[in-house]
């Protein structure tokens, strides 16, 4: 997360625009109601969206309120979440590790988004796909997954 640290001080000016017109999608086409775990949340961009707390690996990139913690450790009791979205994040991850965090925490809908670029993207849309059964939309950059379940 190296290059995240170096890069904090012009995240937002190089990727808000992006990281916001993903968000607005999202918003415009699934309700998330109650409390939302941003993993991956970079400067927290997404608070102004929904009832979030956000964790990042980047120290450097937290705002106010994020906490530093690791998609694979999620320091917070089971189904303490309504909703858990990762946008443009799950490439950098442990797949295996977050998913079992991601169902360990969550308790109704997830969003996932994977960088079209990523040298993984097949692999762990295929993997996301297989343990969650999402649903798609295509977004320019990312393929935006998500699913509403009581039953994660």
């Amino acid at each position: 997360m190296k290059f995240y640290n170096e890069i904090s001080e012009s995240y937002d000016e190089l990727y808000m625009e992006e990281q916001e017109n993903k968000l607005k999608l999202i918003k415009n086409n699934l309700k998330l109601d109650g409390l939302t775990l941003d993993i991956g949340c970079g400067t927290g961009l997404s608070k102004k969206f929904f009832n979030v707390i956000g964790i990042d690996i980047s120290f450097n990139l937290l705002k106010k309120g994020d906490i530093c913690a690791k998609a694979e450790f999620l320091p917070f009791k089971d189904k303490s979440f309504d909703n858990i979205i990762c946008i443009t994040s799950i490439h950098h991850f442990d797949l295996d590790k977050s998913i079992k965090e991601i169902k360990r925490v969550c308790k109704s809908k997830i969003v996932i988004s994977i960088m079209k670029k990523s040298k993984n993207f097949d692999k762990i849309k295929d993997r996301l796909h297989k343990e969650f059964n999402f649903k798609e939309i295509n977004e320019e950059k990312d393929l935006i997954l998500f699913k509403h379940s009581k039953h994660i």
